[in-house]
């Protein structure tokens, strides 16, 4: 592939035979990195599965404060169960590791990592970053302190359709981009598994939990522009009620739902670019849409499908991308891509595409939108 212009970064997108159908013996010598998971039930699942496409690691160890998660560790991905821990702290200290892997509720995203960093181990955590942006800066700090790589689980970044859209952007295809609008919306899909519904283990709904994905994912195809002001509106209307209607996933607990069905948002930045956001667990659409269009002053463009939209010798004409390796690439693509460009960061020093700086500026538009509702009016970002 012909590396991105401008931003340096070494695309790992998915194109690999893998990605293909083509499965291919998986060999490694070397000295393996080493891995422990914090975490181990709900989406550490996905992770685990990408890592067994990435020879050079292996999972040493696990800690969740839930017995059954331990169990499927070892049973399912035959972690020693003298390596199997419900407290990190216990794991780093007695554990010979060279990297965590947090996938827990938001909430307990902060004090690992910063455990993980002060023990010089490399971290990735899952989105969002964090609960707030104090909580980051002190992750970036302890990051920087120790000289280590924190990453954030930003995966719709590598996948092949931003990748043409970036190139696009690049290339001038957009001209100006002015306005972008961020769609995470379904139409019944209120978890009724985890903590998704409480906020003081959340930090919010459907905006931290899906809308982040096409939040991160327009920032970065934009070119990581810099937020100055938001304003929002929050509503919770079907969450904290009994279901009532039949869909996929019935019977969430509605007694401890505290987030938002729905939240909208509007984000300025620096540079005279508008976003737009609309993201919700309980829409009353047609079908679910999770989709980012941009639309600039020579062109616009659209994630799903990998589309532009300009004019070409006086006509007005779309273009798509004739091939990609994988326009629907699964969890398991995305997610092997996220990780090995972290692991390659921390064993080779190749740069990171979501650093723990950019994790901080999305924590800032999501905890922003929040902040803008509850004040009722456009407030500054900072």
């Amino acid at each position: 592939m012909i590396p991105p212009k401008k931003t340096g970064v070494k695309f790992i997108m998915a194109n690999d035979t893998t990605s293909l159908g083509m499965k291919k013996e998986k060999k490694f010598k070397g000295k393996k990195f080493r891995v422990a998971i914090i975490g181990c039930g709900g989406i550490s699942q996905a992770h685990l599965r990408a890592y067994q496409d990435i020879p050079e690691v292996e999972i040493v160890a696990g800690c969740d404060i839930k017995q059954e998660c331990l169990d499927r560790m070892n049973k399912e991905w035959g972690v020693p169960v003298k390596s199997l821990y419900k407290d990190w702290k216990e794991m780093i200290k007695k554990e010979k590791l060279d990297a965590v892997d947090i996938c827990t509720p938001n909430g307990v995203h902060c004090a690992p990592a910063i455990d993980a960093c002060n023990a010089g181990l490399h971290v990735m955590v899952e989105k969002p970053m964090a609960m707030n942006v104090a909580e980051c800066k002190k992750m970036v700090a302890a990051a920087k302190k120790n000289k280590v790589k924190l990453a954030v689980g930003f995966q719709q970044r590598y996948h092949d359709n931003a990748e043409f859209l970036i190139r696009a952007r690049e290339a001038g295809k957009f001209g100006e981009i002015k306005f972008v609008k961020v769609q995470a919306l379904r139409r019944r899909g209120i978890p009724n598994w985890g903590v998704f519904g409480q906020k003081e283990l959340q930090g919010g709904g459907p905006m931290i939990d899906i809308g982040v994905h096409m939040i991160e994912l327009a920032h970065f195809i934009m070119g990581q522009p810099k937020p100055v002001a938001i304003s929002g509106n929050v509503w919770t209307y079907l969450g904290n009620k009994k279901a009532e209607t039949v869909c996929p996933w019935p019977d969430w607990d509605y007694k401890t739902y505290t987030v938002e069905d729905l939240a909208i948002g509007q984000v300025r930045f620096e540079n005279g670019a508008i976003m737009q956001i609309e993201s919700s667990f309980a829409a009353h659409i047609e079908k679910d849409v999770h989709n980012v269009t941009f639309m600039g002053t020579k062109g616009g463009g659209s994630f799903r499908p990998a589309a532009i939209y300009t004019d070409q010798d006086g006509t007005m004409v779309n273009i798509a991308p004739g091939f990609l390796p994988n326009p629907d690439a699964n969890w398991t693509v995305l997610f092997k891509n996220k990780l090995q460009n972290w692991i390659n960061a921390a064993t080779k020093g190749t740069p990171l595409l979501a650093d723990a700086e950019e994790g901080m500026v999305i924590q800032k538009i999501l905890n922003g939108l929040y902040d803008a509702a509850e004040a009722g009016k456009e407030i500054e970002i900072k």
